[in-house]
């Protein structure tokens, strides 16, 4: 399942030709949100994505059950911004249930398996998870989200 906001850019991608698609990953780059000077100034609360190439990380706040995503990239690395903008554009300010139905292999519809190689994919993977645990830490402590069993 995809927000509404993430659904169009989806559909957007995947409408698009290989060529244009590397193209609208490079804009989504450019338009990643700076990171506010709260989190500049402490750097220590942001996550460190490992699985990500070069040094990527991620803040997550929950304000009235509403997420708002927060990352700091190297501007050398414009796939992974791209791919923050991306999560960026389409989920913040979503709900909390919404970014967690998230579907993980969304990146893979949108065609950016033809553009960034496996490692790639995987750290772009990676930076859902985070802001997927996040976001069940800030709404739900350590005991994490409840069972819907």
């Amino acid at each position: 399942m995809l927000t509404p906001a993430l659904q169009e850019i989806v559909d957007d991608f995947q409408m698009s030709p290989r060529e244009m698609r590397l193209q609208m990953l490079l804009d989504y780059s450019r338009g990643l949100p700076a990171l506010p000077e709260r989190f500049a100034d402490a750097h220590e609360t942001l996550e460190r994505v490992a699985e990500c190439q070069t040094p990527f990380f991620v803040a997550v706040e929950v304000v009235d059950g509403h997420v708002h995503l927060f990352f700091d990239a190297p501007p050398e690395a414009p796939t992974t911004r791209g791919y923050a903008g991306i999560l960026a554009a389409g989920l913040d300010g979503a709900t909390v249930d919404e970014v967690l139905e998230i579907s993980p292999d969304f990146a893979l519809k949108m065609g950016l398996g033809e553009l960034v190689s496996p490692l790639r994919l995987r750290g772009m993977s990676a930076i859902l998870a985070r802001i997927k645990r996040q976001v069940v830490l800030h709404t739900y402590g350590e005991a994490g989200r409840p069972s819907t069993d």
